[in-house]
């Protein structure tokens, strides 16, 4: 894991000679670094942060992303002030409602991620409503994970897979590392390639904790209502020159390996 360079020497040229790793996953950190910096209120970070996220997610689609997770609300954010919490909801509704129509027209499809049961029904309604009206969009999927936490996700598939086991749905002994994948909240989609975290911080703040277990890492400096296309790509070059071993050798010991660029 090494920390992102924010080069700035990564524009057209570089985009046309890398070819996009298929899933990309993004924790979005920083909003409210960015703003008491300037002397802000932190609201005036997240709706920074919402005009970076609708960029990014433009830029995925252009470079050939085919999936793009960003963390948005976790379930460890439900402990900041009530205030705080209801303008990110108040944001995911405006850009929900903003930006939908585009979505749709763009082929993408928006897939949801995280614990329902204790959302306020109308952003669960509103959640609901784009992934019907985007459902059978074959182009890149969008995944917003809302009310989201890894170890609640591992928790509740293992909950659920026991049910089965108990019921005689399925053995016990069946239970492996493909039941427990399809168990999750990602079934069906591959698992990221690239995972980004903006604002220097290195944690994975409990974030597809199954998902990531070989994904390549990037750590970016800049704070993210800052974070640019370039960024992105910069990030993507930083992948592209791994080689992912998937705990075997590498060519330089002996064996052949995969290189980071591509599904």
């Amino acid at each position: 894991m090494t920390r992102g360079s924010g080069r700035k020497d990564c524009g057209g040229a570089m985009t046309a000679k890398l070819q996009a790793p298929r899933h990309v996953a993004i924790i979005m950190d920083g909003n409210g670094r960015w703003a008491r910096q300037r002397g802000m209120p932190r609201a005036s970070g997240h709706r920074r942060g919402v005009e970076t996220l609708r960029r990014v997610a433009r830029a995925a689609r252009e470079l050939g992303i085919a999936y793009l997770t960003l963390y948005s609300f976790s379930t460890e954010n439900w402990s900041r002030p009530q205030s705080e919490i209801r303008e990110l909801f108040g944001l995911l509704k405006l850009f929900v409602r903003r930006d939908l129509a585009e979505l749709h027209r763009e082929n993408v499809r928006v897939r949801v991620i995280g614990r329902r049961d204790d959302l306020p029904s109308d952003i669960l309604a509103l959640l609901q409503e784009a992934e019907r009206l985007t459902r059978d969009n074959d182009g890149q999927t969008l995944v917003i994970a809302f009310n989201y936490g890894g170890r609640a996700e591992l928790a509740e598939a293992a909950r659920r897979l026991a049910m089965q086991a108990v019921s005689g749905a399925i053995a016990a002994q069946s239970i492996d590392e493909e039941t427990m994948a399809a168990a999750l909240d990602t079934a069906g989609m591959p698992d990221p390639d690239l995972l980004i975290r903006t604002s220097g911080e290195k944690r994975l703040s409990n974030f597809l904790l199954w998902q990531i277990a070989y994904s390549e890492i990037v750590f970016v400096d800049k704070l993210w209502p800052d974070f640019t296309r370039e960024d992105l790509v910069a990030a993507i070059g930083e992948y592209a020159g791994r080689v992912r071993r998937y705990g075997g050798l590498g060519e330089e010991d002996g064996q052949g390996a995969s290189r980071s660029a591509g599904p």
